[in-house]
């Protein structure tokens, strides 16, 4: 996709920022030893890493981290956490100087776990001094508690998770005394990500048989994770500790721009009043990466740039998606011009609920450090100049998700 192409496309576009991972770096040493991009990149490193020294105390060097490509692990994970924003915000600085496409155009943001706090960056909500400050001065406590913390994705190949039977099988596993657990991420209506301390996970498996009546697989994941968007937060009264820190920041009292799509909520929520209350609920509140996932498919979202260094759960959900709908789908022409007709949203809203499923396959994503990468511009040929923004696509007729 080509510059110009891309800003055309922004009015229907939405910026998707990753989260932690166990692994950081993507392709950012490339994009720092790039001649151009390189000043940008370090700046942003710089800006975050002082942040982070000045926050945890801990000796911070991440231009040295990425130039030399060390990743960061668990120990590392406050440095984790500054790299990612840090990372984020160049790819975004680098698009719109190098290229003229003005991200701040873009229909909406969304971020998935640590993304969400770079997107209230990005929409001039939050300053990165002190959006960083909360995740880093509670890193450590963070990583304390992942010692005992397990991963899991349970799934079900067939039917929808019952979702409610599985709240209540947590809140009855929490107070066996065998560790807290709790659902970290909606992935889709067959999927969850759940972590639990000591053997709450294996207990609440083995009463999953007896509780529920469909088949269902449970994948423990072999890495530590913090176990952030889960009560086990309250163990160290993380939640609380972030909302006082919050309280007396200055956060700019107006909305985001472009408007975020919470993954608190799954809407759209942030409003001039509100960016305390849901960063404090996004401490220990599982995300809706789901309901994110359908609201920009049922607002229209035709282009998803995927921000940051090597994103993967965002992509993949997509993909998922895209891939499922393809098989269900594949062979019938009724289907398929459903899939063309959901563009139109005064069409979509007397449709069968959640057909705007069906324009998953539609949608063009664009993995931003790849795209910089492979349209390198040259020094003579900047500024860019780019057309005027198309129409606005038209509001679509509220949902409920």
């Amino acid at each position: 996709m080509k510059p110009s192409e891309l800003f055309a496309r922004l009015p229907a576009t939405a910026l998707a920022f990753r989260g932690y991972n166990v692994t950081n770096l993507g392709r950012s040493r490339e994009l720092l030893e790039h001649p151009l991009y390189g000043p940008i990149v370090e700046s942003h490193l710089l800006d975050a890493a002082h942040v982070c020294r000045e926050v945890t105390g801990h000796p911070t060097n991440l231009v040295a981290r990425v130039r030399q490509e060390r990743e960061t692990s668990l120990r590392s994970y406050h440095e984790a956490i500054a790299l990612i924003v840090a990372m984020e915000m160049a790819q975004l600085q680098i698009l719109e100087d190098f290229f003229g496409v003005p991200y701040h155009r873009a229909r909406v943001m969304f971020g998935y776990s640590l993304g969400e706090i770079t997107s209230l960056i990005a929409g001039g909500v939050i300053p990165l001094r002190c959006a960083l400050q909360v995740p880093l001065s509670l890193a450590a406590d963070c990583v304390a508690l992942s010692e005992d913390t397990t991963l899991g994705v349970l799934f079900s190949r067939d039917q929808p998770l019952p979702l409610d039977a599985l709240r209540k099988l947590v809140l009855q596993v929490n107070q066996l005394g065998q560790g807290v657990m709790g659902i970290s991420t909606y992935l889709s209506p067959n999927s969850v990500i759940v972590m639990g301390q000591g053997r709450s996970l294996d207990e609440f498996m083995e009463q999953i048989v007896e509780t529920i009546a469909q088949p269902v697989s449970f994948r423990k994941n072999q890495h530590r994770w913090p176990p952030l968007h889960t009560p086990i937060l309250w163990e160290r009264q993380v939640p609380n500790r972030a909302a006082a820190m919050l309280q007396s920041m200055p956060i700019r009292l107006q909305a985001p721009v472009p408007p975020v799509l919470s993954l608190v909520t799954g809407e759209i929520s942030y409003n001039d009043l509100n960016a305390r209350e849901l960063l404090h609920q996004w401490v220990d509140h599982p995300q809706k990466l789901w309901h994110a996932v359908y609201a920009t498919l049922s607002m229209g979202i035709e282009t998803v740039i995927h921000v940051g260094p090597a994103p993967n759960l965002v992509p993949a959900t997509y993909k998922r998606l895209r891939d499922n709908v393809l098989v269900q789908t594949r062979g019938s022409l009724g289907m398929r011009a459903l899939s063309a007709a959901v563009r139109h949203p005064w069409l979509s809203a007397v449709l069968p609920a959640r057909s705007a499923l069906l324009r998953a396959p539609q949608v063009r994503h664009v993995i931003l450090e790849d795209w910089l990468l492979e349209h390198q511009p040259q020094p003579a040929a900047l500024p860019v100049a780019m057309p005027p923004l198309v129409e606005p696509v038209a509001e679509p007729a509220a949902e409920d998700h």
